[in-house]
């Protein structure tokens, strides 16, 4: 089992930055492949960004250019460092886990992790 917490979601001004966290324990083996998703009120749910275990990223189009993905796992923390946020950034952020190796094609699918945080809320404002 793995156990993921998210942290650094804040209130902030429309071009500001935010770095989030997501600090994960127990089997590390299970953190093979690792994203962060959002979803904002009335919305579904929609993936941000991918890491997978050889350090490959994926970014989703609406936020290419501005956020960016890293995993550091001597410390074992994923982060989520976002730039020129707009209002439209405004959700709870989670992060996600599996062990398994994912194809490209489903790297934003949210049925491909099984394991999930608890959420970070950003609010971003004009």
């Amino acid at each position: 089992h793995v156990q993921l917490v998210e942290s650094g979601g804040a209130s902030v001004q429309t071009g500001g930055s935010l770095r989030l966290s997501c600090a994960f324990s127990g089997n590390t083996r299970n953190t093979h492949c690792m994203a962060w998703f959002r979803q904002a009120p009335g919305k579904e749910r929609e993936g941000v960004a991918f890491v997978d275990g050889t350090g490959n990223t994926a970014v989703a189009d609406s936020v290419k250019g501005r956020f960016t993905i890293s995993k550091d796992d001597a410390k074992t923390t994923l982060y989520l460092q976002m730039n020129s946020l707009k209002p439209e950034d405004t959700a709870m952020y989670y992060c996600a886990a599996t062990e398994r190796t994912v194809l490209s094609a489903l790297v934003f699918d949210e049925t491909t992790y099984n394991y999930w945080g608890q959420g970070t809320q950003v609010t971003v404002s004009s």
